[in-house]
């Protein structure tokens, strides 16, 4: 014998009330845990595997990075000039700091050393195209240092931060007459 629930003829209370309860209107005010919680044991293992694979093999790219102090998501990395360019032989300091949600937001990059250049303001603010709008969530560390490094020797003076270098880019021996007294400059007023 079956035994089935008592139902009553009408039905349409229990069928309005399933239907209010999944509309669009009724998900929207749930809590949506699993998109706002962030998982920063993830990130942090991120970080401390692009933290080796640097330690491994960017020393002889000119480029480097270490945590500073306990944080893993505030370093200090550091770009030698490429060769051939009116950087060559300079090294310059940058911060960089991750984002929680790190690979799926860029990190905030910005130079620690006084650089002249079209696409650096004087704060130090970079204007590099992977840290803002074609970042890509497989972009690394690694690979953001030696974009920059690239930028020094082959900026982009058709969207400068500093009107002024991307002026004076063009008239070589004045550029790196620039770029040496500001780099210099700002290294004394360091000591």
């Amino acid at each position: 014998m079956e035994v089935r629930p008592n139902t009553t003829s009408d039905n349409s209370s229990i069928t309005q009330d399933h239907h209010q309860r999944f509309t669009p209107a009724a998900l929207a005010k749930q809590p949506a845990a699993s998109l706002n919680t962030v998982d920063t044991t993830s990130v942090s293992q991120r970080l401390q595997k692009e933290l080796m694979s640097l330690m491994m093999s960017a020393g002889d790219l000119g480029v480097s990075a270490f945590p500073e102090g306990q944080s893993i998501f505030t370093w200090i990395g550091t770009i030698e000039g490429g060769k051939g360019t009116m950087y060559e032989g300079l090294s310059y300091k940058l911060s960089l700091r991750f984002p929680l949600d790190y690979p799926f937001k860029p990190p905030q990059v910005k130079f620690e050393t006084m650089c002249f250049h079209p696409n650096v303001d004087q704060f130090g603010n970079i204007c590099l195209d992977i840290l803002q709008d074609k970042w890509s969530s497989a972009y690394d560390c690694r690979t953001i240092l030696l974009s920059i490094q690239s930028l020094l020797g082959e900026p982009n003076p058709e969207s400068p931060l500093n009107s002024y270098a991307a002026t004076l880019w063009n008239n070589r021996e004045d550029y790196k007459k620039m770029v040496h007294r500001q780099y210099f400059a700002g290294e004394a007023s360091e000591s």
